[in-house]
């Protein structure tokens, strides 16, 4: 768990350069989490990573989260310090009729395979990306299978009878 010192200096050197881009900051499920306006965010995770005091220099995680019922969704960033063994989870929210943010290739080589994956299963553009497109499903996919908007099962096929499932 992350010490309140620890999470205010975080926030100070957030505050330094983009003084109100935090919508809000706090622990979830023992991580310390920062939410923030999108059109900054690689901006301040370059920031993060350059910074003397926070050297987040390690992009642990970086996916997408589907929120149907909000009609949103959320990109989340985990960046890691090796040096004093701390992390943080940044987060974004988009709107899901048009989610874009901008990419984070500028910061971390390595985000590029990880932002391919959440274009290619939540539909996520990434502005600035070099080479964004479907990394696992086929390319011609028309939907975007992890976004919570369709049915786990085909309901049209005749083949499959619930008395051969035990429904």
């Amino acid at each position: 768990m992350m010490e309140a010192g620890v999470q205010e200096k975080i926030i100070s050197v957030i505050n330094e350069k983009f003084e109100d881009e935090i919508i809000e900051s706090g622990m979830i499920r023992d991580f310390f989490t920062i939410v923030l306006k999108k059109e900054k965010i690689a901006d301040i995770i370059h920031h993060l990573y350059h910074h003397t005091e926070t050297r987040f220099q390690f992009l642990t995680t970086l996916c997408g989260i589907h929120y149907p019922d909000q009609n949103q969704i959320a990109v989340m960033y985990q960046l890691h310090n090796l040096h004093t063994n701390q992390r943080v989870r940044l987060k974004v929210y988009l709107s899901a009729v048009r989610p874009e943010v901008n990419t984070l290739t500028t910061v971390f080589a390595g985000a590029n395979w990880m932002e391919r994956e959440t274009y290619d299963f939540f539909g996520v553009r990434f502005i600035g990306h070099p080479n964004l497109k479907r990394i696992l499903n086929v390319e011609d996919m028309i939907i975007h299978p992890l976004r919570k908007e369709y049915p786990l099962e085909d309901q049209t096929r005749e083949d499959k009878s619930d008395l051969m499932f035990g429904r």
